[in-house]
């Protein structure tokens, strides 16, 4: 509908019929054509793999390589809440809050992270950016200095990945005892206590593997990582996540192959 014009658009259309029965099964059937569907393909699989869990996702799979990944990941019972932790979004809108804003470190000043800069699976900081600091005393501007994995909360359409994200180790920066993060980013926490840096490191494991960024993706087809949905996925047990965690420390090797070798050995 929108090819012939330079906006950013998508249309759905759905129409739903109730039944008084659960189906077996569902049929899929899609077209990977944008302007026709002189190209079919049509998919048989189980309506429990499709539509899961209490809040019903659907799960639009198009593919037998998707249909694994539902079935890999869907061998966990857990979430995050589950397990004592939750993906929140970065508090500080930094246009709407431009008089706080500081390009260098001043006298009461505290360190604002921005998605860039999460590099190579870690956090660094300062990067000289604009507006890195912010100076203020809104309890909702600020968040503890502790232990966080950073999720990129927006990416790119032709990026390879939609889970994009970096280590935050509250040890790098003792001169802090808050932080703030900009919205545009969003961050795993602890509910109750601060997250073990093998935790964190579990975390990436996760979120930096091949497996999870596809599920994501079927998940949700846009380039905006929900912190709703990350908290409703699947995912193992705190002490397995610990224990990739250690073995990622280890290695010292943060690339995607490493974690996806790493992941293996807990979802076959």
């Amino acid at each position: 509908m929108f090819d012939k014009e330079d906006v950013l658009q998508e249309t759905i259309i759905i129409k739903v019929k109730k039944t008084n029965q659960t189906p077996e099964k569902v049929t899929i059937t899609s077209s990977r054509s944008n302007n026709d569907f002189d190209n079919l393909t049509s998919l048989t699989v189980p309506y429990s793999l499709v539509v899961s869990g209490d809040d019903y996702y659907v799960h639009l799979v198009t593919d037998e390589k998707e249909v694994s990944v539902l079935e890999r990941l869907h061998r966990f019972d857990k979430t995050l809440p589950d397990i004592g932790l939750k993906m929140k979004t970065g508090l500080t809108v930094d246009f709407r809050n431009r008089e706080i804003l500081r390009d260098d470190a001043e006298e009461g000043a505290i360190p604002l992270f921005y998605s860039q800069h999460i590099k190579q699976g870690e956090v660094q900081f300062p990067i000289q950016k604009e507006h890195e600091y912010v100076v203020t005393d809104q309890k909702g501007l600020m968040q503890d200095n502790r232990n966080y994995l950073f999720v990129k909360r927006f990416t790119a359409k032709e990026e390879r990945r939609r889970l994009q994200c970096g280590v935050y180790l509250s040890k790098k920066y003792p001169q802090y005892k808050k932080i703030s993060t900009q919205n545009k980013i969003n961050f795993v926490d602890g509910l109750i206590t601060e997250m073990s840096e093998c935790l964190v490191y579990g975390l990436y494991v996760i979120f930096n593997s091949t497996l999870y960024d596809e599920y994501y993706r079927i998940l949700n087809g846009s380039t905006q990582v929900n912190s709703t949905e990350i908290n409703a996925m699947p995912v193992p047990d705190l002490e397995s996540i610990q224990e990739m965690g250690r073995t990622l420390m280890k290695s010292k090797d943060m690339s995607e192959s490493n974690c996806n070798m790493i992941l293996e050995g807990y979802c076959g």
